[in-house]
């Protein structure tokens, strides 16, 4: 998966028309469409996205060959990846892809390990990032500069400031 970088995911659908909210995963939610086709994640399947309008933190667009309420319902929640190199490059030598931290190791601002990161996400209220805890349960936390202030790509590894609950629980 490496190769690919997930953009978006297909939402709920928007009225009876054929139209469904989209939820980007791009700096430029409108540029979605730029990368298309984008494909599912096993890359069985191909969609032609059609940006209709940018609604207040989602995207109301149009798949192309899909009409109908009942078509575009049975879609919902699939994510929709890009082949990695039709991607912009970089410029910026601090920034990356936030694919690019799936598997990095968590370490806490003294160094100690945490765990992996899992998965970064954003059900609506901010982004959120999914730590696989060593020895323990999977935590999610705000994906803030407040929580992670360092994203260090060389190093293979992102430093959290642990909240309160998480100290408490690597001393017990």
């Amino acid at each position: 998966m490496a190769d690919r970088v997930c953009v978006a995911r297909i939402g709920a659908a928007h009225g009876v028309r054929g139209e469904v909210k989209l939820w980007p995963f791009t700096d430029d939610p409108l540029a979605l469409a730029d990368f298309n086709p984008l494909e599912t994640k096993d890359g069985a399947r191909t969609f032609e996205i059609e940006i209709v309008r940018a609604a207040k933190d989602h995207l109301i667009a149009r798949i192309g060959g899909v009409t109908g309420r009942d078509a575009v319902q049975a879609l919902t929640g699939i994510e929709l990846y890009v082949p990695r190199d039709r991607l912009p490059p970089l410029t910026d030598d601090g920034a990356y892809y936030r694919h690019d931290l799936i598997g990095l190791a968590a370490v806490t601002t003294d160094g100690a390990p945490l765990g992996t990161v899992l998965a970064l996400h954003n059900f609506g209220a901010g982004d959120v990032i999914e730590i696989g805890v060593d020895g323990g349960e999977a935590v999610m936390l705000p994906f803030t500069d407040n929580v992670v202030p360092e994203v260090d790509l060389v190093a293979k590894r992102v430093v959290i400031a642990p909240p309160g609950e998480i100290e408490a629980r690597e001393g017990e």
